[in-house]
């Protein structure tokens, strides 16, 4: 498989997994099955990047494609979970603001022959890159999603539940847990953008400046890099 069809791939296993979670109540083999396609959708996103660097198959194509397939996960999952009352409705809507603006700042600095990640990115900063694109803080957030997804799709059916164990005090515990796994991973998940805002606030320039100097600064930004104009614009997963 290319990468790119590896990340189609992990959004269809996402909505698989979402539409077997709404039957939560059917059965242990269907929740297991649910559990494993959100493992699968979250622990692909780092095979297809993987494949990408192996075969040097990365494109701005596919680096676009892999950051709408987070989206898409993360929205899907958190938006599902609130209609089913599990988290605040704020929760979808602090990952969609908060893609929606490091997505914008990525686009523009790509017109500026900035990469989002990689050899040329638009981070300059060792502790930015760190926070963001390093394989230790990438792989601590899929954990979490995936933590956070999973038992959350495990709490659906215990409102359908009942056991002599179970009361009302287990039950709010349980809860709880959910809470501080929903509220850790949206934490993190700001955390992460704040390099990308901090750093891509200057690129917004670029948006009203004329062509000539827009195609000044992109010449700038390459020389700055001593690289050729073909390496600045080539994108790392």
């Amino acid at each position: 498989m290319t990468p790119n069809q590896i990340t189609v791939a992990r959004v269809l296993a996402a909505f698989a997994a979402v539409a077997l979670f709404t039957l939560g109540g059917h059965g242990l083999v269907i929740e297991v099955l649910a559990v494993f396609l959100t493992i699968a959708a979250i622990a692909l996103d780092g095979v297809d990047g993987y494949l990408a660097r192996k075969k040097n198959l990365a494109t701005p194509l596919g680096a676009q494609l892999d950051i709408l397939g987070d989206r898409v996960v993360e929205n899907l999952f958190f938006t599902f979970f609130a209609v089913a009352g599990l988290v605040s409705l704020w929760v979808p809507v602090l990952f969609f603001v908060r893609g929606t603006l490091t997505d914008l700042l990525r686009g523009l600095a790509s017109r500026a022959g900035r990469t989002g990640f990689g050899r040329g990115g638009m981070l300059e900063t060792r502790w930015g890159r760190a926070l963001v694109a390093s394989h230790g803080s990438r792989a601590a957030y899929a954990v979490l999603k995936c933590g956070c997804f999973c038992y959350l799709g495990f709490l659906l059916p215990l409102a359908h539940f009942s056991a002599p164990w179970l009361d009302a005090g287990v039950r709010g515990a349980l809860g709880a847990v959910g809470q501080m796994l929903v509220w850790a991973t949206a934490i993190f998940c700001v955390v992460r953008a704040v390099p990308v805002m901090w750093e891509g606030w200057k690129y917004l320039a670029l948006v009203d400046a004329p062509a000539g100097g827009a195609s000044r600064a992109r010449v700038t930004t390459r020389k700055s890099l001593r690289m050729p104009a073909a390496a600045a614009v080539q994108v790392s997963r």
